[in-house]
């Protein structure tokens, strides 16, 4: 029996995932660590917690399937983008990590867009200077902590370090490296243009590696302390969204897919990049070889439902409990007795700011048009609407990029309820589609791995091998025209409001 393992190093956890080499999942096992928030928008993590958290669930997913560890044939890593780690000569850790949804850094990215200039970032980075970047965290730290910065021999991020650890080499895989604004992400090199207007040194940047290439070998040390076989071959690997469009199989032209979570993500796979106006969407190089995907992000999808799961939903928190349900089976139930357009209410997803289109920290949920007539169950709906109409400006950004596919693969938490992707595909005009794995990240990190030992020839093979789409929901043509409507209402009122957002950030 051979087994390809797939490491998820993410914000809250580290998963180990384990499918054989013909395709079937096997299991997984995970182990939690800390996030620390040393001030109001700081996320910081202890690498030291990620690589214990990785030797904890490493033996576990061993132990628990009794696999002999001879018969791993290859190791693929997938970790949150944009977290910086930075290393000092002997490749030890400076100082915790700087998180990619850490907002301290918008002055530096004022910095970044006034050294470098808006036009010529985008055409090198292909996207805007936002907080969650990594570049950005790299001038906070030669500003506030400079006896920090003057340690910084390279810059690596939270899956490249782990990776770092178990083999001893020390490399930057290409995806990951994307989310940087350091690399020319069209000829996927590093960018001595912006490193030169930026006044910071080549030198820290490490050599880049394919997500499907070999880039070292477990070394005995971490052999002992994990229990994989020495030399086991460990490949790239790719940042959260690659990886996750790869256990999708968004992995050729026309393909894109949903991640419905806490937040949203929409990806479509691209042969050739290309740029919409505005640099209001990201495009990254994929883990695919030579291949790229643009991406929307929603920063509160599923947020905003747990948000009024939480806050408003207390009597469904409590008949779940003796029903041997979730709340949001039956927030969505009441939802489904609602009718489309919520009777006039429009929510507002952006409780924590928004991403795409907006890049606006500023920007605040709400609801819009709300009257006396309104019930619960129409502002549970108006939430799943309000989520769909954020995705369907993603989804006009990435049809200017020259998407045309007419179907979407979701996955993540929120493609378990029927009526949201009912709602989703109407809003959309797309046909959804759920699969048979919605392990997301892990198992492209697996298959990724499998790539790089021979397994499979590429990833379009690799993902065809162990993906069936289990379901499909078409748009309900009735919904579909009334969301035409309710749409432009919505577009309409984040510039109406945009004036008020800024004034109350200043006084709040």
């Amino acid at each position: 029996m051979g087994y390809l393992l797939g490491l998820d190093i993410g914000t809250s956890q580290v998963k180990a995932l384990l499918i054989t080499v013909e395709g079937e999942i096997v299991g997984s096992a995970s182990q939690e660590y800390p996030l620390y928030s040393p001030r109001p928008g700081w996320t910081e993590q202890n690498p030291e917690d990620m690589w214990q958290g990785t030797i904890t669930a490493l033996r576990k997913v061993l132990d628990k399937y009794d696999v002999d560890p001879a018969d791993i044939k290859g190791v693929g890593l997938s970790g949150q983008m944009h977290s910086s780690v930075f290393l000092d000569k002997e490749g030890n850790v400076i100082r915790p990590a700087i998180l990619w949804n850490d907002s301290r850094t918008t002055k530096q990215c004022y910095e970044i867009e006034s050294l470098v200039g808006k036009e010529l970032l985008l055409q090198e980075a292909c996207n805007p200077a936002l907080e969650g970047f990594t570049a950005p965290k790299v001038l906070w730290l030669r500003e506030h902590e400079p006896e920090n910065f003057a340690k910084l021999r390279w810059l690596v991020l939270v899956k490249d370090y782990i990776r770092y650890r178990l083999t001893g080499e020390l490399k930057m895989e290409l995806s990951d490296a994307a989310g940087t604004l350091l690399l020319n992400v069209k000829e996927q090199r590093w960018s001595d243009v912006i490193m030169k207007k930026l006044a910071l040194p080549m030198e820290i940047l490490p050599e880049l590696v394919g997500s499907s290439e070999v880039a070292g070998y477990i070394t005995p040390e971490a052999a002992e302390l994990t229990g994989l076989a020495v030399n086991t071959p460990v490949v790239g690997g790719g940042a959260d969204n690659a990886c996750g469009a790869v256990g999708a199989g968004i992995v050729s032209a026309g393909r894109a897919m949903i991640s419905l979570g806490t937040s949203g993500v929409m990806l479509a796979h691209l042969d050739v990049p290309k740029l919409p106006n505005g640099g209001t969407i990201h495009m990254f190089n994929h883990a695919v070889k030579d291949r790229f995907y643009m991406m929307g992000v929603i920063l509160s999808a599923g947020l905003s439902f747990g948000w009024f799961r939480d806050q408003l939903g207390q009597m469904e928190k409590a008949l779940a409990g003796g029903m041997g349900t979730d709340p949001y089976t039956l927030l969505t139930k009441a939802a489904a007795q609602s009718s489309p357009g919520s009777k006039g209410l429009i929510f507002l997803p952006y409780l924590t700011g928004e991403r795409t289109p907006h890049g606006d920290g500023n920007a605040r949920g709400g609801f819009f048009g709300l009257s006396a007539s309104h019930e619960r169950r129409d502002m549970v709906r108006a939430i799943l609407e309000g989520v769909g109409f954020a995705f369907r400006d993603s989804f006009c950004l990435l049809q200017q990029a020259g998407w045309t596919g007419d179907s979407v693969r979701c996955i993540g938490g929120g493609a378990k309820s029927d009526l949201w992707l009912e709602i989703l595909a109407s809003i959309l005009g797309l046909q959804m589609q759920t699969l048979n794995v919605d392990e997301g990240p892990g198992v492209g990190a697996a298959l990724l791995a499998g790539v790089g030992v021979g397994v499979f020839t590429d990833p379009k093979e690799a993902s065809e091998a162990i993906l069936k789409v289990t379901k499909t929901i078409d748009p309900n043509p009735e919904w579909h025209g009334i969301y035409q409507d309710v749409y432009q209402v919505y577009k309409s009122l984040y510039p109406a409001l945009k004036p008020m957002y800024d004034q109350m950030a200043k006084l709040f």
